[in-house]
């Protein structure tokens, strides 16, 4: 797929719009569209030696978290790696790949952040701003901020904090008893208490929600068929 001809392509640029965004994002639940059944997660992986970007949306029902359908798409990498702007790499695969899907998500989990960002509008906050959608970020890391260990058993949570403000930007989140926690942030058209709920619903076996395992692992599996043909086509 191209890269939208509008891209930010300097890290100037990517700042610029990270700053004319941030005001859009909404970061309390949108109680006129209550929430649907159908929820998606997107992950995005790379081939930097071949300039490929992968990346993997998955639907799934929320009450039986069955894949309901899924899609990848493959472009090249839009932006070069810089720390806080890595959705200007991601962002254009994962609206394809969303574009690709035949149904409409009601909500968006990215294996990444939302507000937890240094400016307010990490993955999640931008996929949001861009597409209208729910989202929420589920990181696997708490990135630069910092956290207290959450209490052993499933569901226990410590505020995700900014060291230069105090400012709660997420929670972390045990989803499973004695399992280290991940790290959940809002994104875009929810709040912080409903985010964590959802991750809970997502994660009832494994430390990270299923939409997430389901991306990661299609994701990857697309990057390899695109490397394979990649390399036969040359």
């Amino acid at each position: 797929m191209p890269i939208p001809a509008d891209w930010p392509t300097t890290e100037a640029e990517a700042l610029a719009e990270q700053q004319r965004l941030r005001p859009l994002v909404q970061t309390h639940d949108d109680h006129d569209e209550p929430a649907g059944p159908l929820i998606a997660g997107v992950d995005v992986a790379y081939d930097d030696d071949h300039d490929l970007v992968v990346a993997a949306a998955v639907l799934l029902h929320r009450d039986t978290l069955d894949i309901v359908e899924q899609a990848t798409a493959v472009g090249r990498i839009a932006f070069p790696y810089v720390p806080g702007l890595l959705a200007f790499r991601e962002l254009p695969a994962v609206l394809d790949a969303l574009a690709a899907l035949t149904r409409t998500p009601d909500t968006v989990v990215c294996d990444g952040y939302g507000l937890a960002h240094p400016r307010r509008l990490g993955l999640a906050s931008h996929l949001g701003v861009l597409t209208g959608l729910r989202t929420l970020g589920v990181a696997k890391t708490p990135f630069s901020f910092d956290h207290r260990e959450p209490d052993a058993p499933r569901g226990s949570t410590t505020p995700l904090t900014d060291p230069a403000t105090g400012e709660e930007v997420g929670r972390a989140l045990r989803t499973r008893p004695g399992v280290k926690p991940v790290f959940v942030s809002v994104g875009h058209r929810i709040g912080l208490d409903t985010a964590v709920r959802t991750t809970l619903d997502l994660a009832r076996r494994y430390r990270l929600p299923e939409t997430t395992r389901h991306a990661d692992s299609l994701c990857r599996r697309a990057l390899t068929e695109a490397r394979n043909d990649r390399t036969t086509a040359n």
